[in-house]
């Protein structure tokens, strides 16, 4: 590793203003110290937040819904009463990703900004146009079966891996941070970026801000939703396509829908006017296989992971006909059959 300062602000005020240009904030570190150690990462000052006062706490909101402290462990807050029974879509999303160890240790805000798994960014001996703007993509002609198929550009087809985000976004969660200008509000659909020219940049986050805590919205979902996630093994894999879905239902028929994909771009992936299809739509295939269709319009592989696409189509197909039918994937069978 690189030599770097280290810092433990006592607020977030001061962890703001301890960063600076060239600094990281570090909480769980299950990221950002892989990324040091393989020299993807060189900041020249980590500044410690994980022990910042307030942040580590999941409160009901006054006009209904949570607000989850960027500090609350993956763990915890997969396994809280009121996301369980208001929000099991993201508990089932949590508990689908990495391992009870790093999600003991893994934080709210870490998760929302981890970085890609792509081979290339990884390996600081090949050229990547996020690790280094202009030195090329080699995972559009080269080994790129994990790589996205929706929202790409010919400066980056990385995905990102997080299954939490899928869920939030499905969920229409708000990110709230906080800077030098003070607090703002962020939907989580804006929150994160597509490579286009600058894929060095993943999120709008301004580097001298800090993540505070995520709002959910009242109570989503409860009975219709799924979270389904295809990978080459049954734990501590990433996604190659992940859904999720939140469905109101009544009887047959679909009144709103909510459908986030991972492991297809460089965010997770939400078309508002591909889930407007089903809207006063009896629930079944000819439905579903509209919303699939209009969902991965666009779609393109690069060679090894030109079966995402198909592959996408059916988990869609089926993650739809899951919640509808009130039966969602359960988080011990994830396996591609």
């Amino acid at each position: 590793m690189e030599r770097f300062s280290y810092h433990r602000p006592a607020g977030v005020a001061e962890a703001v203003r301890a960063v600076g240009p060239h600094g990281k904030f570090i909480a769980g570190g299950t990221n950002l110290v892989d990324l040091m150690k393989y020299d993807v990462e060189r900041p020249t000052r980590l500044v410690d937040v994980a022990r910042i006062p307030g942040l580590d706490r999941i409160e009901a909101l006054p006009e209904g819904g949570l607000r989850i402290g960027a500090l609350v462990t993956n763990s915890a807050l997969a396994y809280d009463d009121r996301v369980r029974r208001d929000y099991p879509l993201l508990s089932r999303a949590i508990l689908s990703g990495a391992s009870p160890q790093l999600r003991n240790a893994a934080t709210t805000g870490g998760n929302l900004l981890q970085r890609t798994r792509c081979y290339y960014f990884y390996d600081a001996g090949t050229p990547c146009n996020k690790r280094e703007p202009g030195t090329g993509c080699p995972a559009r002609t080269g080994r790129n079966r994990i790589h996205a198929i929706l929202g790409t550009s010919e400066h980056c087809i990385a995905t990102h891996p997080s299954d939490m985000c899928v869920a939030l976004a499905a969920l229409e969660a708000v990110v709230r941070v906080s800077g030098p200008g003070g607090e703002r509000a962020i939907p989580m659909a804006e929150f994160h970026r597509l490579p286009g020219d600058r894929p060095e940049i993943d999120t709008i986050l301004a580097p001298d801000e800090i993540v505070t805590a995520v709002d959910l919205p009242a109570s989503r979902f409860p009975r219709h939703f799924t979270y389904l996630k295809l990978r080459d093994r049954l734990s501590y894999a990433f996604a190659l396509v992940s859904v999720a879905v939140g469905l109101e239902m009544e009887g047959e028929t679909v009144r709103e829908a909510r459908i986030a994909l991972g492991g297809v771009a460089h965010k997770p992936w939400r078309v508002p006017a591909a889930e407007a299809l089903l809207r006063g739509r009896t629930a079944g295939k000819e439905a579903f296989g509209e919303v699939a269709a209009a969902l991965l319009q666009g779609a393109r592989g690069y060679g090894d992971n030109d079966f995402k696409i198909e592959l996408a189509r059916r988990a869609i197909t089926r993650a739809l006909a899951q919640a509808a039918a009130g039966k969602p994937q359960s988080v011990a069978d994830k396996r591609i059959a």
